[in-house]
């Protein structure tokens, strides 16, 4: 199936819908349960997956669906719609407002078109392999900060504990050594988006699912940025590691991730 403008604006159209959602439900009573020790999961999540799967189906009937609610497998000849009816649960559950919804077709393991929308902000974040991305008709472009010890830089950790959680913290450490100051919000749908518009220099990651980063790749590759895993090789939307940046300070942040 070709990706055009319509289909474009009409993936943007449902994810503004569920983004509506989510904002008449923000800091409303709600239902909360556990998917993990410090997982949630909200109604709000559930009913936004619905309110996506039914509008996507109705756009292009018949396509494979990966969402973080109710599962499904990438498709491995096809499209597969992959989404997150709302990165930053645990933000939205606790009434801070830093979530989002995010869309992506790919194909192939790489994404063909995405879609991240901040419903707090009204800002929806779009691209469409080939033709740039945009944030409400702006066109976007990474940040041209030429160094790690300039660069507002963003990351996430595991919610698992443990041993991973430690190597990730001694990491964190390292780089905020050299690092102008780094920030933790807690969605790496919109962090990857705000990489894309430049407002932050550089994100890393590991352990993310395809519907936290198939947008948000697409957005920073098509905003002028690098996306590869933390030895500089290329990601699809399944590998473990995420590095994103503006691509000045990419090749210094990998070696401060490698350690090496």
């Amino acid at each position: 199936m070709a990706v055009g403008d319509d289909l474009l604006a009409a993936v943007q159209e449902v994810a503004r819908e569920a983004g509506d959602l989510l904002r008449r439900s923000f800091r409303r009573p709600m239902s909360i349960s556990y998917k993990g020790l410090a997982n949630l999961v909200t109604d709000a999540d559930t009913a936004s997956e619905r309110l996506i799967r039914t509008g996507l189906e109705r756009i292009l009937p018949g396509v494979s669906f990966l969402g973080e609610e109710s599962g499904g497998d990438l498709s491995v000849s096809g499209q597969t719609w992959v989404v997150d009816p709302l990165d930053g649960t645990t933000n939205f559950a606790h009434g801070f407002p830093w979530f989002c919804v995010s869309i992506a077709l790919v194909e192939e393991s790489q994404p063909l078109l995405g879609v991240v929308y901040h419903p707090m902000m009204d800002e929806c974040f779009i691209a469409r392999r080939g033709s740039g991305a945009f944030c409400n008709g702006q066109r976007l472009a990474v940040s041209t900060i030429p160094s790690v010890a300039e660069s507002l830089l963003t990351t996430g950790f595991y919610y698992h504990k443990g041993d991973e959680l430690s190597r990730q913290v001694t990491l964190f450490h390292r780089i905020h050594q050299k690092a102008q100051t780094i920030r933790r919000p807690g969605s790496a749908a919109l962090d990857l988006a705000y990489v894309a518009a430049g407002y932050f220099d550089g994100f890393w990651e590991k352990g993310l699912a395809p519907w936290d980063v198939a947008a948000g790749f697409l957005l920073v590759r098509e905003a002028g940025g690098v996306v590869t895993d933390y030895a500089g090789a290329p990601v699809s939307v399944d590998t473990a590691e995420t590095l994103a940046t503006n691509g000045l300070i990419h090749h210094a942040l990998r070696i401060l991730l490698r350690g090496t």
